[in-house]
């Protein structure tokens, strides 16, 4: 995929991730691994009138904030330059604030083994990591924190992050997150759900489900 593919294919999955409602007006943001840089959406714009070189390039190794192009990127930069630098696996990033997921993380929970596709983000449940204003370096470390180990994690009183080995993985996954919080969420509705346990969840992960489809790794 050439640059100007990859940043067709970001505008693309952005227009996709306000149709299937993963996220409303311009408030989430998409990120591609490309070499040592980072593509990423930049700030304010909205989806449908974005274009390709509005997309913002920056360096993976700077500190500085620096990038390239005409608008300053996603106030979130932070966390999605901080997650690829330290998730080499990592080829795109999903941010959005999904109806249900955001529901969960307003309340500061996580998402336990409530069902066994749980198992497709990399362990037991998905973490919500700690509070912290948005577009801060406390919010990086925070999300790197509650992501040791899964390939998602809901933001308290913010919204959710998906991972993949590329955009349609990474959006896949986000999809997969929301529509589990969902369940999660009219199960509590009713009493709660009953949650899987240790031993059924390892059987999940022996039957290869993590691998196939929730692990960061391409799947062979």
């Amino acid at each position: 995929m050439t640059e100007l593919d990859c940043r067709r294919d970001i505008i693309a999955h952005c227009l996709k991730m306000n149709a299937n409602g993963l996220n409303q007006g311009v408030s989430g943001n998409i990120s591609v691994r490309f070499g040592d840089r980072m593509l990423i959406t930049p700030t304010s714009i909205p989806y449908d009138r974005m274009l390709p070189e509005e997309i913002v390039s920056m360096s993976l190794g700077a500190d500085d904030g620096a990038f390239e192009g005409p608008r300053p990127p996603s106030t979130e930069w932070r966390f999605h330059r901080d997650i690829m630098r330290a998730r080499p696996e990592v080829g795109a990033i999903v941010h959005a604030h999904p109806m249900y997921c955001t529901s969960l993380a307003m309340t500061r929970r996580a998402i336990p083994a409530c069902h066994y596709m749980i198992a497709v983000f990399g362990g037991d449940d998905v973490r919500c990591a700690d509070y912290a204003t948005y577009g801060t370096e406390q919010l990086s470390l925070n999300v790197l924190k509650a992501m040791e180990g899964r390939s998602a994690v809901l933001l308290a009183n913010h919204g959710a992050i998906a991972t993949g080995y590329d955009l349609p993985n990474a959006m896949w996954r986000a999809v997969e997150l929301e529509t589990i919080a969902q369940q999660y969420f009219n199960a509590l509705l009713i009493g709660g759900p009953i949650l899987l346990s240790e031993g059924e969840m390892r059987e999940t992960f022996e039957k290869g489900l993590a691998a196939n489809y929730g692990g960061v790794a391409r799947p062979a």
